[in-house]
């Protein structure tokens, strides 16, 4: 059965008004004052019209720890929440997706270091709130332009594996002139770990000798971010 029908009946006129004026909301104030409960409901309501999507929107925000956590949480894990399904992910996914790459416009289509804090932003609204470890390398060209930004791993809470090998083969590959590294800590605690600290110096130490540079590695957390640049570490 479709998720527009499952586990629930359809809204009754309350609710009908209810959708109503929340509608009339983000097309005259922009959404000015919309609980992050009533973005979900909305949300969902375009996905599931024959419902009253608020109770549903409540019990989400509540079990993923809110508005962001539930927007980055994977969609396998949301589908098999209680009245969720294919169609209801996908509303939320689509402004995650239109979201990201919004913010990420300016790193796109600009030289990266003369966009380090759209980059920040881009990556804290990527990775700050994943419930696993995220790696990534970030591949520029001789102007610092971005040439690709590539997941190279994604791992359990605490670990995801990155390989000097992998990471400077591939920097070949694409003729990067620069890279930045950058991962997640889903503790939320963007402090580096003596095990990030010692790959990121093999990693700086192998690309050193073929000319390419390390900008900098990254760390995301809940609590911002750590770049090892600025802590003297690269």
């Amino acid at each position: 059965m479709d998720d527009d029908n499952r586990n629930g009946s359809a809204p009754h006129d309350a609710s009908i008004g209810h959708r109503a004026r929340l509608r009339h909301r983000i097309l005259t104030d922009q959404g000015a004052g919309l609980h992050d409960h009533e973005l979900v409901e909305y949300l969902l309501a375009l996905a599931i019209p024959r419902r009253d999507t608020k109770p549903l929107a409540r019990k989400l925000i509540e079990e993923f720890g809110g508005f962001s956590q539930l927007l980055a949480t994977d969609a396998d894990a949301l589908q098999t929440f209680p009245g969720m399904g294919e169609t209801s992910v996908a509303a939320l996914k689509i402004v995650r997706i239109a979201a990201l790459r919004l913010i990420s416009e300016p790193v796109r289509t600009k030289p990266v270091l003369g966009s380090w804090q759209a980059l920040l932003d881009y990556l804290r609204a990527d990775m700050a709130h994943l419930a696993h470890e995220r790696v990534r390398v970030l591949h520029l060209d001789s102007k610092n332009r971005l040439i690709r930004d590539e997941l190279v791993s994604e791992g359990s809470i605490d670990q995801a594996a990155i390989y000097t090998r992998e990471v400077i083969r591939r920097a070949l590959a694409l003729g990067s002139a620069a890279l930045i590294l950058v991962h997640n800590h889903p503790s939320g605690d963007s402090s580096p770990s003596r095990q990030d600290i010692a790959i990121t110096k093999e990693i700086c130490a192998a690309a050193r000798t073929l000319g390419i540079s390390v900008h900098d590695h990254i760390i995301i957390g809940k609590d911002g971010h750590t770049s090892f640049r600025s802590k003297g570490l690269i």
